[in-house]
């Protein structure tokens, strides 16, 4: 008989884990410990979230693929049963805009297509020199500056900041101010005041810039929106939204990844110097998939809800059930990567699903991977003594927001 929470004994149910479970101290860089059992054991399981409710929770590869291409998988957060990361964010869906982050087609075709074009390859390609540029001139200020330094602050922060800004048009000076603002929005330790407070000031702003865009256009995708605002080809209140939505993603993740990539290579010497080597562009890029994967940083899984009965793997999840799909689980599947816990940067690590899978999969995975290669590929090479200027042990990792990273990342060379 198919699995349902209903199938087992109250005191079964109450021994539903808890779900985002806890990382080993000892080995901070890998999954938890529970979710390697859960998807050796049981792969699509229940577990207790925040509310008392008990979503399946999606740990295989090959499982994760298959439910998120299934039309019968929704990503609406207004369908009942859907799965929060947290009470604020149950609080404010019913009050949030359509946007691609919460629709499904064809609303969700739509939305996409007016944000796609600035994020195809061709585009985003066109931007490496400049990336070089920034890059360069960031690793030159961090030489002349203190030795030990924190990469977070001297690198890893600023990269995608100043990318994300002039991709949108938006001008670098306020990014202290988006900064702070996107940290906030997206800790699941702020009180839904402080996370609304922040999320509607950087809607102000945006609105702001829009309008100025609406009167005056310029360059950047800002701009771009703000023509198709004029068009009628979408909302000024879905444009701002879009907006706040790519600045926050812009440069939070990749932060993290320029970060935790460089602690992981520190922690792997012999990885580092193939990087720190390598010569070819598909060298670099191999390894920046090989490194999204290995660390998997969002931690709150992707969120959907069954609209309809699905039948999958001996279980049964019935329309108006949730799931989480635990990304770093499927990332470290033996059966989709074997030897999955040993970070090897000439394996073939495409298919990983850091950036989600589907119709929902990452917009700006391609600027992502734009960023990660110029860096990457330049401060390992420009500094090659460089290494951690303090234990691993006294490294303070973040385990609040969206996406797990380190507080401050202490180098020196």
């Amino acid at each position: 008989m198919a699995d349902t929470l209903t199938d087992t004994a109250p005191d079964m149910a109450a021994a539903v884990p808890e779900y985002p479970m806890q990382r080993d101290a000892r080995c901070p860089l890998a999954p938890p410990p529970a979710v390697h059992g859960l998807r050796d054991g049981k792969p699509i399981s229940r577990v207790r979230i925040w509310n008392g409710s008990t979503p399946w929770l999606i740990t295989r590869h090959a499982d994760q693929r298959a439910l998120l291409t299934d039309p019968r998988v929704s990503d609406d957060d207004l369908e009942a049963g859907f799965p929060y990361v947290n009470a604020h964010r149950a609080e404010i869906a019913p009050r949030s805009p359509r946007m691609i982050t919460n629709t499904d087609a064809p609303e969700h075709t739509r939305l996409r297509r007016t944000v796609n074009a600035p994020f195809v390859v061709k585009r985003i390609e066109a931007m490496r020199a400049p990336v070089q540029k920034i890059v360069d001139e960031l690793i030159d200020d961090m030489l002349a500056g203190p030795n030990p330094a924190d990469l977070l602050t001297a690198l890893a922060l600023p990269v995608p900041s100043l990318v994300i800004a002039d991709l949108l048009g938006v001008p670098y000076e306020d990014h202290d101010f988006f900064q702070r603002n996107s940290s906030i929005a997206l800790d699941s330790a702020a009180s839904p005041e402080e996370a609304r407070a922040a999320s509607g000031a950087l809607a102000a702003y945006l609105d702001k810039l829009i309008g100025l865009r609406l009167e005056s256009p310029a360059e950047g995708v800002l701009s771009e929106m703000a023509g198709r605002v004029n068009n009628g080809e979408m909302t000024r209140t879905e444009a701002v939204h879009m907006g706040v939505a790519m600045l926050i993603a812009g440069h939070e993740t990749t932060a993290t990844m320029i970060s935790l990539g460089t602690l992981a290579l520190l922690q792997n010497p012999d990885q580092l110097a193939l990087v720190r080597d390598a010569d070819d562009p598909k060298v670099i890029a191999g390894a920046v998939d090989e490194l999204l994967r290995y660390l998997t940083i969002v931690q709150t899984g992707v969120r959907r809800v069954a609209k309809e009965d699905i039948e999958i793997g001996g279980v049964t999840i019935r329309a108006g059930e949730g799931m989480i799909f635990d990304l770093h689980a499927a990332n470290w599947d033996p059966e989709a990567f074997p030897e999955a816990d040993r970070l090897d940067i000439t394996r073939s690590a495409r298919q990983h699903q850091a950036f989600g899978y589907g119709p929902h999969q990452c917009l700006g995975q391609n600027l992502a991977r734009l960023e990660l290669q110029v860096v990457y590929g330049t401060l390992y090479r420009r500094i090659p003594t460089l290494r951690l200027a303090a234990p691993i042990e006294q490294l303070a990792f973040d385990r609040t927001g969206t996406t797990y990273g380190v507080a401050c990342l202490p180098v020196a060379w």
